[in-house]
């Protein structure tokens, strides 16, 4: 299950398996139109199953969904757009 958390200038994509959070991408806010993903993590027993990218493509069904921009300045989240064109629509 995604579960999304929300702070005042901080947000998190959160993969959460039996209430455990297996894996997560973290982003800035940057005003009302633009999110800046800093981190992504998936658990040492959680490594290998995808988490990271099914979080990633999540950030940008979010974007979609609410009009907004991503900016990756995490390495992985930065390869997951380079590698798929179909996902840049929602770049900075």
């Amino acid at each position: 299950m995604i579960r999304h958390r929300e702070e005042e200038t901080k947000g998190y994509f959160e993969w959460v398996k039996d209430e455990e959070v297996a894996a997560y991408v973290s982003y800035s806010k940057a005003g009302n139109d633009l999110i800046i993903i800093d981190h992504t993590d998936v658990r040492p027993n959680f490594k290998g199953q995808g988490l990271g990218k099914k979080l990633v493509l999540h950030a940008v069904e979010y974007a979609r969904e609410h009009e907004i921009k991503i900016m990756p300045i995490c390495p992985y989240a930065t390869s997951v757009f380079q590698k798929d064109e179909s996902i840049r629509d929602v770049l900075r």
